[in-house]
């Protein structure tokens, strides 16, 4: 029996999660359909989904149908939960987009085929709700052949294993070498299947099918061709090769992670490598479970193509590659707002900060962090209702009761050109000092770490221990202590005491070279920028232009045509990040906005959010732009500006200007 991970995806209210019902029931998986409005669905099980009528975290369930069993993962269509959406795609060998026969083609559902081209996933889409008043397939199909891939394929119906004519056509149209054969009648009808197989697999075409969910019509068709259509080839002979997708824990607080087996076999009380960090124990596995929504069954084993959870890891995350996979995947949607958590007496912080670290560890998105120097507790998150779920989640499931400040932007910091930093550190009986070359980096490539330095100036294993303070994340920027990125740091030269020198003492040298550093050259600020597309009547056209230029964005010429304009541009997150209320008011909600955050750029109001910010730079003892040295048995800090005359490495570089 093969094994088939597919991953139904869409925008919110496309009809995924009735699908889903509809699939299961068709394959007897469940024995009658829940529906959302009756909050009674097989994957939507936690009472926030039910409630809100959305799904919000990726569960899992299994059916069977001819000799293939598949792994079907429910994802998340509201774009805040786009995280929770984007770690199932890691796992999937094919994709199910959902699209409203009504709406069409929308904002979300672009997001959605970007990421599943980027991941390389084979794709079918499902055009539903056909018997919704308004709704028009053709027209949907041809959007998304205009707007997503002229790939896309509207198969006709066929009951044996013949392909009709009409689709023998449309495949040779797409294929060179199958339209040389078509015309020398040389391909057999097992050839032709193997032909369109290997033509879903390899992206050259994405299947068309429609049918309501809710009516059930179009199920059974869609059953069939995706068992024609589907095919893997996992090897259970290899050594065990997994990819983490998802980490949960539960009611006792035990750590679940969930696992996708790419190789080979995982027995229970194996020992497993934890990801990619090289110096991480093997831990052993204590138990293996097979999860079917709410319900799991232990087992002793899980095989090649199998999706499963595990009991006894405890350091891995979503993306890891764990077994003899050692690499990681790190997600593509970032969330680009930050919020303060709020609490007041008798909840206490250690309460929110370890319930935060659980969810923390479920979510890496959300990037929970303590300013020590303000007290606060921070998370980062993509949009409004995340937070509404949040609370939710905080008083039903860790009974702690909690608020958030408002959404802040998340901005980023750099530098223009390449400085030098010095960094010494010498209280009594201790030595270290670090010398850096800081350059501006590609926008989007985080901080880097290169090592110039000669062994015969630092021993390598103080160099490795520079480089490692030097990639912790935390690092901030001066002008308004954001997190500092695209910046290449390259190690040039150190300086250790056979005496003297002791573990920490390179780290207090290289944070303080680094500092220098910064406080040389020129900072830039840099703030979230989306990549929006815009579907319009025209006669909207010049209202929405307008706006666009007063949010400080930039846009292409509009493509028209009788009934739509297009426009597609960059605009800033903080000034757009609103308008799809606007929009919708000024079209009557017949408008489409797709917003993607593609990359930071210099920020277009410096200098007001340098205002408000009040960031002092001098105020955190943890980020000291000061060197200390010593002399005569004692020691004395020298301000950055001075430091360089002080250093005891050679001055040969340039001087501060």
């Amino acid at each position: 029996m093969k094994n088939v991970t597919i991953g139904l995806l869409a925008h919110v209210d496309a009809g995924k999660t009735t699908f889903a019902e509809q699939l299961l029931y068709h394959t007897q998986a469940i024995r009658s359909r829940g529906r959302v409005d009756h909050k009674d669905t097989f994957l939507d099980t936690h009472e926030i989904e039910k409630t809100r009528g959305i799904t919000v975290f990726a569960d899992q369930a299994e059916f069977v149908r001819g000799d293939t069993r598949y792994f079907l993962l429910d994802t998340p269509g509201h774009v805040d939960f786009s995280p929770e959406m984007e770690r199932a795609l890691q796992v999937l060998d094919y994709a199910v987009v959902i699209v409203s026969a009504v709406e069409g083609v929308e904002g979300h559902t672009e997001t959605v085929w970007q990421l599943l081209r980027r991941h390389g996933i084979p794709t079918f889409f499902f055009i539903n709700k056909t018997d919704r008043t308004g709704a028009d397939p053709q027209r949907v199909y041809e959007e998304i052949h205009a707007q997503l891939s002229d790939g896309a394929l509207l198969l006709p119906e066929w009951e044996d294993t013949a392909l009709p004519e009409e689709l023998k056509v449309s495949l040779a149209e797409r294929d060179e070498h199958i339209l040389d054969a078509y015309f020398e009648g040389s391909m057999s009808e097992s050839d032709w299947q193997e032909a369109m197989r290997s033509m879903v697999r390899e992206g050259k075409i994405f299947p068309c099918m429609q049918g309501s969910a809710l009516l059930d019509l179009g199920i059974d068709s869609f059953l069939d061709k995706l068992e024609y259509l589907t095919v893997t080839d996992y090897d259970a002979i290899g050594p065990f090769a997994g990819r983490v997708y998802k980490i949960r824990h539960d009611d006792k607080g035990t750590r679940i992670t969930y696992i996708k087996a790419l190789q080979g076999v995982l027995k229970v009380r194996e020992e497993l490598v934890n990801g990619p960090a090289e110096d991480d124990e093997p831990e052993r596995i204590t138990g293996i479970r097979r999860v079917n929504g709410l319900k799991y069954t232990t087992v002793d084993w899980a095989a090649a193509g199998e999706l499963f959870a595990v009991i006894g890891l405890s350091k891995v995350k979503p993306g890891d590659g764990v077994g003899s996979l050692q690499d990681r995947r790190d997600s593509e949607l970032v969330p680009t707002l930050k919020s303060k958590v709020l609490f007041e007496p008798p909840v206490h912080l250690k309460e929110v900060l370890n319930a935060f670290q659980l969810l923390g560890a479920e979510d890496p998105s959300l990037n929970v962090s303590w300013d020590v120097t303000l007290q606060e507790l921070h998370i980062q998150v993509m949009g409004q209702i995340q937070l509404e779920i949040l609370e939710q989640i905080m008083s039903e499931r860790f009974m702690i009761p909690v608020a958030f400040g408002p959404p802040e932007i998340l901005y980023k910091e750099t530098i223009a050109s390449a400085v030098y930093g010095c960094g010494h550190f010498e209280p009594l009986k201790h030595y270290a000092e670090v010398l850096l070359k800081l350059e501006p980096g590609e926008r989007g490539s985080g901080l880097n770490f290169i090592n110039e330095c000669h062994p015969d100036d630092l021993a390598v294993g103080y160099q490795h221990q520079i480089g490692q303070v030097l990639l912790e994340s935390g690092h901030h920027g001066l002008l308004t202590g954001s997190p500092l990125t695209d910046l290449r740091m390259t190690l040039l030269s150190g300086r250790a005491h056979n005496k003297h020198t002791h573990g920490g003492d390179f780290r207090e040298a290289a944070l303080r070279a680094l500092r220098q550093g910064l406080e040389q050259a020129e900072n830039i600020l840099l703030e979230p920028v989306y990549d929006f597309k815009i579907s319009i009547d025209p006669g909207h056209l010049g209202k929405v232009m307008t706006d666009i230029q007063q949010a400080s964005g930039s846009f292409a010429s509009p493509e028209m045509t009788e009934s739509k304009a297009v426009i597609t541009g960059k605009v800033p997150v903080a000034t757009f990040m609103n308008y799809a209320v606007r929009l919708a008011s000024m079209t009557q909600g017949k408008g489409a906005l797709s917003l993607k955050v593609t990359e930071y750029q210099p920020c277009h109001q410096t200098i007001t959010v340098v205002a408000l910010k009040n960031y002092n730079k001098d105020a955190d003892p943890a980020y000291p732009s000061s060197s200390i040295f010593c002399s005569k048995g004692q020691a004395y800090p020298v301000p950055w500006e001075e430091a360089q005359e002080h250093m005891h490495i050679h001055n040969d570089y340039p001087p501060v200007s």
